[in-house]
């Protein structure tokens, strides 16, 4: 699994920290920044709901 996010897009709506703070973070301008783009398996689920909750799509999971 492989995450990417679209910093362009991304309105610091924070609901991906929140969900995945082991994966996501919030840098200096609120923008949303990886800390790990190739996470573990087990936190596909909290990464499905980080995708869902976003609210402009910024966020992507390739397989």
């Amino acid at each position: 699994m492989k995450i990417t996010v679209n910093t362009d897009v991304c309105i610091g709506a924070a609901m991906c920290t929140g969900l995945s703070p082991q994966v996501f973070t919030l840098d200096e301008e609120g923008i949303v920044s990886l800390l790990e783009a190739n996470p573990p398996e087990e936190l596909r689920a909290r990464i499905e709901q980080a995708v869902g909750f976003c609210p402009v799509a910024a966020i992507k999971i390739q397989d």
